[in-house]
């Protein structure tokens, strides 16, 4: 069996989780503009509607769907929904998360833990289990999450938050080696690797609403959602064997 090439995101279904947010409405018009279909995918069906307009306005209205991610029954659900739909998925763009920080090291609370083990480690072992026999189906299979720079050194302050960082990227380079076992590192017939997970490393996010409220503010080594979303699209085109289980630095 020989594989295609990747061609890019014309064509391909591709989930982004977390779409109400300023990384995922941008990653969904960047999507779409590249000629994907963009399947946006969050918690609130009102804030998918005031993202996106109403979901069913019109032929090219952004595709929604309520979910709870962390609810892997759930977000099975809503694989199999997709699949009816379209046959498969072709990528997963997970971008649920959110910050807590501060205070010492004592003083991380379970509270900001389980915000964040929800947010980030569940929600991204949820997606990529339900949606992992699609990608690494697919001839263009991409998996990618957003991590922080800050993992490299570690604060007291934000222990809660990079521990969960940090969890979620050994379990995506984990899925990484996933997709390699079922084609590039199979023992009897390997295939050409045509799918890959990737982790997508900044060190804080900014958007035009940022800026306007602190004109003055250079907001040094931060990565603008609309850079973030590019680049997430870029994958699709990239050799999967090249970028499966890479940690790519975003910062700007």
């Amino acid at each position: 069996m020989t594989l295609p090439p990747a061609s890019g995101a014309q064509g391909a279904a591709v989930v982004v989780a977390g779409a109400t947010s300023a990384s995922g409405r941008a990653t969904v018009r960047a999507l779409r503009a590249a000629g994907a279909t963009a399947i946006a995918v969050g918690s609130d069906a009102g804030r998918l509607a005031e993202a996106f307009g109403p979901p069913a306005a019109a032929d090219g209205a952004v595709l929604q769907h309520a979910c709870d991610l962390a609810d892997f029954a759930a977000t099975q659900r809503l694989a199999e929904d997709l699949r009816a739909r379209f046959g498969s998925v072709d990528g997963v763009i997970h971008l649920v998360g959110g910050w807590r920080g501060g205070g010492t090291f004592a003083e991380q609370s379970d509270a900001d833990w389980d915000f964040l083990a929800r947010g980030a480690i569940t929600t991204l072992r949820n997606t990529s289990r339900a949606f992992f026999e699609d990608i690494a189906a697919s001839p263009r299979g991409r998996f990618a999450m957003v991590s922080s720079t800050t993992l490299d050194r570690p604060s007291a302050a934000n222990a809660n938050y990079q521990a969960a960082k940090a969890a979620a990227e050994a379990w995506t380079r984990s899925m990484a080696q996933g997709l390699a076992l079922r084609q590039s590192a199979r023992k009897e017939d390997p295939l050409p690797q045509a799918s890959a997970a990737v982790v997508l490393a900044v060190k804080a996010l900014l958007d035009d609403a940022h800026r306007a409220a602190a004109p003055d503010r250079k907001f040094p080594g931060y990565t603008h959602v609309d850079v973030l979303a590019a680049r997430a699209v870029a994958l699709f085109a990239e050799d999967a064997a090249e970028i499966n289980g890479a940690r790519l630095d975003l910062t700007g």
